[in-house]
């Protein structure tokens, strides 16, 4: 039987979320055991509260959803959340950068986060795979690595794209077992879960984590 439950990122990121929906979130990540919630920044505090007594981590988003903030201002955003609780940030790169191909630029980005979190939080880097080339998703994935980052996802949920087995796969046979991949945007069921996971895939991020593992 697949453990989908335990590389499932319970997530809730919308504009509108309000303090009972994350507090029904935060429940059903343990109910589930689920790995993670994944919540924006003014609600890491109050996860780590209602999940303090769990091992359902906390992750929170970094430079959201459009990766066009300062290197200094990821790298201030991350302290933050890893001062109120956090133990995973998920980061968007500067995609403008990587299309103009300042790839030092890029790297410095991702190394400010990976810097700032000082071992104490797992870095995800979301490359945002649906404006990319393949080319692009390759240099992405090259540069999270060698900036010392965890991970690399796929989307962040708020573009023209999410997941794809195609791009999964593609960064995984980058990544390797160096880095874990997470499959990010438009994973709703469990049958999309599993062939996500079997593309590669070692984490999961969804706000339809109940579904998933109901099957």
């Amino acid at each position: 039987m697949i453990d989908l439950a335990g590389i499932i990122d319970h997530t809730a990121l919308k504009a509108d979320t309000s303090k009972d929906s994350i507090k029904v979130l935060c429940e059903e990540a343990k109910t589930n055991k689920f790995k993670a919630v994944c919540v924006n920044p003014i609600h890491v505090k109050y996860c780590s509260e209602l999940l303090k007594d769990s091992e359902v981590r906390v992750a929170t988003v970094i430079g959201f959803p459009l990766g066009a903030n300062t290197p200094q201002t990821k790298a201030f955003e991350t302290k933050d959340a890893i001062a109120m609780g956090a133990h995973e940030v998920d980061m968007v790169i500067n995609i403008g950068a990587l299309k103009d191909g300042n790839y030092s630029l890029v790297k410095e980005d991702i190394e400010a986060v990976v810097v700032a979190s000082e071992n104490k939080a797992l870095v995800k880097v979301i490359i945002e795979t649906a404006l990319l080339t393949d080319e692009e998703k390759r240099k992405a994935c090259e540069l999270a690595m060698e900036a010392g980052a965890n991970f690399v996802k796929t989307s962040t949920g708020f573009s023209t794209g999410g997941a794809t087995l195609d791009d999964v796969r593609l960064m995984k046979s980058i990544v390797g077992e160096k880095l874990g991949v997470k499959a990010s945007g438009g994973v709703k069921n469990h049958q999309q879960a599993v062939a996500m996971m079997e593309a590669g895939a070692t984490r999961i991020g969804t706000s339809s984590g109940v579904e998933i593992v109901k099957g």
